[in-house]
Order: C-alpha cells, then structure tokens, then sequence
C-alpha cells in the first residue's frame, strides 16, 4: 500500500505516534482501568457491606472504634478510591460520547476530574479522622 492509500487508517500520523485514537482519547487505556476498578470493587464490596452494617447505629466514637483497625481503613478506603476513579472514569465516557462543542466538552471534562478529587479527599480525609480517633 502506498502512504496515500485510504485504507492507511483513520488515525493521523500525529495521533499515531502520540498512541491516541480517533476521538483524541486513550479510550482502550480507560476501558481496561475501568474494568479493573470495577473487579477491584466487586472484591471489595462484600467487606464493605458488612463494615456498614457494623457501623449502623453507632456513634462517633463507636465508629472511630472500628475504623481504627488498620485492615478495615484500609478495605474502606482503597474501595472509596476504586470508586472515585470507576466514576470518573465513567462520567468522562458519557461526557466525550454526548458532549460535542469541544469548549464545554473540556469544561464537563474538568468539572468531573475535579468533583471526582474533591469526592475522594473529601471520604478519604473522613476515614482518616474517624480512624485516627481526632
């Protein structure tokens, strides 16, 4: 085939050496990350339904009391940081498929990265204190 031909592909020789795809995205990157942080939290799911149901019907310093076991901060914590990101993940798809001005496609973009980091440190800095007892 001659470097004219049509059936060269769609990508252009930029996007080619830059790993991207037609829609300017690593979109098989982000599928296969949300694929692992949705097996990551189907792991995680179980422990966390029964670390909730422990903590139901107990006060601050009851659930500080359980969260103060390192094994379960860590379970609640790495299945809160699987999700965040599975959504992020998830919101920036719907976002690339049905938003098609690029200005308010890269503004949904941000506002979704940001929202997703403020979820995260939001749940992560309240697992720390309850666990941390302060």
């Amino acid at each position: 085939m001659s470097d004219n031909s049509p059936m060269k592909g769609i990508r252009t020789p930029l996007k080619r050496v830059r790993g991207l795809g037609a829609s300017g995205s690593s979109a098989t990157a982000d599928f296969w990350w949300q694929r692992v942080t949705a097996v990551g939290m189907l792991i995680l799911i179980i422990p966390v339904i029964v670390i909730v149901m422990m903590l139901l019907g107990r006060n601050q310093a009851g659930a500080g009391q359980i969260l103060g076991t390192p094994v379960v901060a860590l379970l609640v914590l790495l299945f809160v940081v699987a999700s965040a990101f599975h959504m992020r993940l998830g919101m920036q798809v719907v976002i690339e498929d049905y938003i098609h001005d690029e200005r308010l496609k890269l503004i949904s973009v941000l506002a979704n990265n940001f929202f997703s980091i403020a979820v995260s440190l939001a749940s992560v800095y309240a697992i720390l204190k309850l666990s941390s007892g302060v």
